[in-house]
Parts: structure tokens; C-alpha cells; sequence
């Protein structure tokens, strides 16, 4: 079922000779590049003085940033789910990864929402309705919404399966299958089925390319620790086997841009870079974001966020209105000519912004996680508390402020990002109109999703 590499791409490449070649100059390519774990931090172009990304930097140059860049979940699952479907979490019932009960139960109040971890097939996805419109469509990499992503619309799939990482980025990889001679890393393995695969096609295609790198194990490209290993950083970056994963996954996109250019595909195709969930705090950080993967203040949801399409984006251009990964349905859709009301997105179209339009709209952003998350490292966190990055709760973002709900003890925290991006200083007490005001949103929010709200306690909790 997996067996998706090489051979399949050969065979594929006879039949998409035989296509009609001027059907590639009516619909533009996709490619969505998203890269695991990656902090909004961990990239030069957003101000790194440790990691090294000349060619994302160069690309990002080439289009739009949005500093403003959400994912819709603070780690893996959910957040590929709400990219795939455009929905928000209550829709599709991925909250997090594997069990919600997560962290120990004498901890937990409450007894959490239970968490789906298989994406329901009555869902719609990006590839299923790209392919019901004469795209090729391919998966690269990190899938972890089901066993096989080519029964959610997928032609070809280059090593994605229901893990959420390698065993190993190294030969043998223990989970992850892919051919391989035994010497490639994983990252330059993938990339090289990927280089095939556009090198192979000869009608529009949308690529979904999501390297399991960075995430854990942190694996090093030994060659490349030397110029790591006694470099300072203001920001508090100082992982230098984490840094040439960076590095590596940075020179791999070089090559996809290569490729590109070198079959005259790049001035035809919509490139759309983010992550999946901020950078994994204890391994790297964000300052000034607070925390990391897992928890909802800025560090664990902002990430990376850039747009490409040569003619249709100024280059070198910039904007700070606050975007999700739920967009990226809807707006792809509308770059394509396919009408998204069909499918009922709970994203934006962002074709008007990325083509420089000003947008007199002050959209919400919502995040929902009725489950527990324990955290990565007790004594090394900038989390509410220390025993878990998520408790039960909900977030809103509403312009420049944003709102913290728990359930557990209806605690809510208010920021004002504009003043406070770091979420340091707690104004829900000294701001109570605008504290209700969002929490007038939130409850209607709550209601409009059937969002579940965990309200049974835990006997097994110790007061």
C-alpha cells in the first residue's frame, strides 16, 4: 500500500506524458511546503542569529510574509487535519495526538474530550477535490491523519503514513518505508523522490510536501556541526545538532527550487511555506514568544508563514494581517478557479490580501484543546505550569488582543499582543469590557461548532 517511491512515479511519468501539455499553463501548480515542528524563530528571515536558511530566506523574498501566521492546533495532528479540511478542530474532532489524557491523572481535573485520531473519510480534503479537477496530486513525507493518504485523494505517496515521526532519520528508519541504498538521510531521501516526481509530470499537480525534519529524534549532519558548536545567540538558540537539521532541510528546499526553475514550472506555481506548530521549547526558542509546541501562547501556535506566485504577488512584501492554516483551503480553491462555498470552510480566502488589497476586516481567530498535554520538560518551560504545555481550555485572537479561557477553574487570561507579545502581562481584570467582549465571541464560537466542553471531574484527582 505504501510501496509509492520510484517505481510509481516511473510508471506515472508514461501516463502523464501522454496529458495534454498546454493543460499546464491553465491552472497554476501547488505546492504547500510544511515543515514539522519548525518555530517561528527557527528560520533567518524571521530574525534568527543561529540558524542558517539562505534558501527559504531567498524564497520568502520572492513573495509575501505574513508575521502574523498562525496554525490552527499547537501540535502535529490537528493542525495537518484543519490544513487538509479547512475546518476547525470541533469539526473534525483532532485535538492532539494519540490519547487527550496525556500527563498523569492525580494532575487532571477533569476528564478530557476524547481525541480522534484517524481523519473521517466523510471529511473533504484538499487533494480529493484538486484531483476532481484534473490535478496530480502528491504527498511527501509526514502524513499522521491516517495509515494511507491515498485513500484521502493522493496519487502518489512518498513515505507518509500514521507515524508522527521516523524511528530514525538514518537507514534502516524503522517506521517509515521508503527505498533507499542505506546511506541517505531521511530529509535527502525524501527530496529525491520528490525531484522525480516533478521532474515527471506534464499537467498541473499539487505537491504536499511535509518532511518529517525537524521533529524529534534530533539527528545531526555531522559534517555540519563544526560551524554550530561555539556559535552565540541572542535569542537563546544554542542547539547545534537541531541547527544542521535546519541547515540540511534548508538546502533540500534549494533543490526543490531548482527543479523549478530549471523545468520552467516556478512562474506557474503557487508556493505556500508555514509550519505545522511552533518550535519544540527545550530543543529550541522564540523569544520573544513564550513557550513552545504544544501550548497556545505564541510560541506553541505562531509560525513561519509565506506566500509565492510569480506575476500574481509582489515580491519582497509584508503583512501583519493574522492568517491561519484553515486559509490555506479557501484560498487555494479560489487561485484555481474551484468555487469553495461547496465545501464550507471555516478559513479565508486570501487571494485579495496576497495581491495587496487592504482588508477592512478584523476577522477572530479561534483555537479549542478540551484535553491535557503534559510537558515536554518540567523544569525547563515557560507554560502556565509546569506539568502540562495545554490544560482544557480555548483561546480567541481578535485583533490585537488575545484571550486565554480555562475550564478547569474558568481562569482567563488577556493580552494585548500589539503592547505584549511575550503574553507577560495578564489585563483580564483591569480590561473587563473587553474581557467579556471575547468572551461573548468564544461562547457564540463554542456554540456555532458544537465545540465539546469537558465538565466531568476525575476521581482520580488529588485536590
Amino acid at each position: 500500500m505504501k510501496k509509492h517511491s520510484l517505481i510509481v512515479i516511473l510508471l506515472l511519468s508514461v501516463f502523464c506524458l501522454s496529458c495534454d501539455k498546454k493543460s499546464h499553463t491553465e491552472k497554476p501548480n501547488i505546492i504547500i511546503i510544511n515543515i514539522d515542528d519548525l518555530g517561528w524563530k527557527d528560520v533567518s528571515y524571521m530574525g534568527s542569529d543561529y540558524y542558517k536558511t539562505p534558501h527559504i530566506d531567498s524564497l520568502s523574498k520572492s513573495g509575501i510574509v505574513f508575521t502574523n501566521g498562525y496554525a490552527a492546533s499547537a501540535n502535529c495532528a490537528p493542525s495537518r487535519a484543519c490544513l487538509m479540511t479547512g475546518k476547525w478542530t470541533p469539526r473534525h474532532g483532532i485535538y492532539t495526538v494519540g490519547s487527550s489524557k496525556r500527563g498523569k491523572s492525580k494532575y487532571r481535573e477533569l476528564i478530557p474530550t476524547k481525541n480522534t485520531t484517524t481523519l473521517s473519510k466523510e471529511q473533504t480534503v484538499l487533494p480529493e477535490v484538486l484531483s476532481q479537477n484534473g490535478y496530480i496530486t502528491c504527498h511527501a513525507g509526514k502524513w499522521h491523519l491516517s495509515n494511507d493518504p491515498l485513500e484521502y485523494g493522493f496519487d502518489i505517496n512518498i513515505a507518509g503514513g500514521h507515524n508522527g515521526h521516523p524511528t530514525s532519520y538514518y537507514p534502516p528508519y524503522g517506521n517509515v518505508y521508503l527505498e533507499n541504498s542505506g546511506e541517505e538521510n531521511l530529509t535527502d531521501l525524501i527530496m529525491q523522490n520528490v525531484l522525480s516526481f516533478i521532474d515527471s509530470v506534464n499537467q498541473p499537480f499539487f505537491l504536499n510536501y511535509a518532511p518529517y525534519a525537524v521533529h524529534t529524534p534530533i539527528q545531526p549532519i555531522d559534517s555540519l556541526l563544526p560551524k554550530y558548536k561555539d556559535k552565540l545567540s541572542k535569542n537563546g538558540q544554542n542547539n547545534a545538532r537541531y541547527a544542521t537539521m535546519i541547515e540540511n532541510l534548508d538546502r533540500n528546499i534549494g533543490l526543490l527550487i531548482s527543479e523549478l526553475k530549471n523545468r520552467k514550472l516556478l512562474g506557474n506555481t503557487l508556493i505556500i511555506f508555514t509550519s505545522d506548530n511552533g518550535g519544540l521549547y527545550g530543543i529550541t526558542k522564540q523569544y520573544p514568544l513564550r513557550a513552545g509546541k504544544g501550548s497556545y501562547y505564541e510560541g506553541g501556535i505562531r509560525v513561519p508563514f509565506f506566500f509565492v506566485w510569480e506575476g500574481r504577488i509582489a515580491i519582497n512584501s509584508k503583512s501583519n494581517f493574522p492568517i491561519s492554516n484553515l486559509d490555506i483551503f479557501p484560498t487555494i480553491l479560489e487561485s484555481v478557479g474551484i468555487d469553495k462555498h461547496t465545501y464550507g470552510s471555516d478559513g479565508m480566502n486570501l487571494l485579495s490580501v496576497l495581491q495587496g488589497e487592504v482588508i477592512e476586516t478584523d476577522r477572530p481567530l479561534y483555537w479549542h484543546f478540551p484535553i491535557y498535554l503534559q510537558a515536554y520538560k518540567v523544569s525547563d518551560n515557560e507554560n502556565r505550569d509546569s506539568l502540562f504545555r495545554t490544560r482544557p481550555g480555548s483561546v480567541i485572537r481578535y485583533g490585537k488582543w488575545k484571550l486565554h479561557y480555562y475550564f478547569e477553574d474558568d481562569e482567563i487570561e488577556l493580552y494585548d499582543l500589539d503592547k505584549d507579545i511575550s503574553e507577560r502581562n495578564d489585563l483580564s481584570q483591569e480590561n473587563i469590557e473587553k474581557t467579556e467582549e471575547l468572551m461573548t465571541y468564544l461562547r457564540k464560537w463554542w456554540e456555532e461548532t458544537n465545540a465539546p466542553i469537558p465538565k466531568e471531574l476525575n476521581p482520580d484527582y488529588e485536590y
